[in-house]
């Protein structure tokens, strides 16, 4: 397993405890390596607590920051299995995620997994709604095909991925497709994760996206499944929830989404380079408040109970 981490103090102890949790029977987790890039927090000296006690975590520093692809070709030189999951450190996996994401590439046919996200933010805010509309429709997506996210599991049959990638997933998915495997979606494998709580953050994040979106359709001939924004509107309108307020939000998230993608249609243009991006500091307190995975993940069963119209 590679974890990727830059300043992420607020949550890799929790991950790390997670994963030492992980309820697994087909599956035999043999290394956790944590890939820590340009960190000047606590981030390290955490790993390195945790590594004192448990065998299989390794801590590969890389002084200065230098993208997430980077680290993830650094992860990849140190792995010894031919079966890898990557994740972010930002996201706290249920207790039997990694056993569902990994159990079916006893396939041999299968070279690629995704887990289904699912955002803590509670859906009573405009940027928690946005942040359950997006992945409800990811969800959609990945039922009617593939968008990998959060968390992949996928095997080891490339040796990198272009190192100035800002879309780390959609890089792997046609290294892999393009070998003649297939993918999966395993939405029983849960994640946890945190939308942005500003409309900055969210901009941010959507231009940078969509800007590695594109390159990837140039440089690697691939178009991710998210790139139609025809049928992402045509599943917006199937499940278009006809309250005032939701339905009003909904189209306040859709303009929001059309500008970050203008927005990465002209950082892609103007050739601007996002594979070491700016971090989208609200989506970093994974729980909403200091304390345990366990807390993060009542308050998202919550939040799916209360927001039954914005979950697709």
């Amino acid at each position: 397993m590679g974890i990727t981490a830059h300043n992420e103090e607020a949550n890799i102890g929790r991950l790390l405890r997670r994963v030492q949790e992980q309820q697994l029977q087909r599956v035999t987790l043999t290394e956790i390596i944590v890939v820590a890039s340009g960190c000047t927090d606590n981030t390290e000296a955490i790993v390195r607590d945790f590594a004192a006690g448990d065998s299989r975590i390794h801590l590969l520093v890389q002084e200065r920051r230098e993208g997430k692809a980077s680290a993830i070709n650094l992860f990849m030189r140190h792995a010894a299995e031919r079966i890898l999951v990557l994740c972010s450190a930002d996201v706290l996996p249920q207790v039997d995620a990694i056993e569902k994401l990994v159990a079916p590439l006893a396939d041999p046919e299968i070279g690629m997994t995704s887990c289904r996200p699912a955002p803590v933010n509670a859906p009573n805010s405009f940027m928690g709604f946005a942040a359950h509309l997006l992945w409800g429709l990811h969800h959609q997506i990945n039922l009617r095909g593939f968008k990998a996210g959060e968390m992949t599991a996928y095997r080891k049959i490339f040796e990198r991925i272009p190192y100035h990638t800002a879309v780390d997933e959609a890089s792997v998915e046609p290294m892999i497709r393009g070998q003649g495997y297939q993918v999966r979606y395993v939405p029983e494998a849960v994640v946890y994760n945190k939308g942005p709580e500003t409309a900055a953050d969210f901009l941010r994040q959507r231009r940078r996206i969509y800007a590695g979106h594109l390159a990837v359709k140039e440089e690697l001939s691939y178009s991710v499944s998210t790139m139609s924004g025809l049928k992402i509107l045509r599943l917006l309108l199937g499940n278009l929830e006809w309250r005032p307020r939701p339905l009003v939000w909904t189209w306040c998230v859709v303009a929001l989404e059309v500008y970050g993608r203008f927005l990465g249609w002209r950082d892609y243009k103007r050739k601007r380079d996002h594979s070491v991006w700016e971090v989208a500091k609200t989506t970093k307190e994974l729980a909403g408040e200091r304390g345990s995975g366990g807390a993060g993940e009542q308050r998202s069963s919550g939040a799916e109970r209360e927001g039954e119209g914005v979950i697709l």
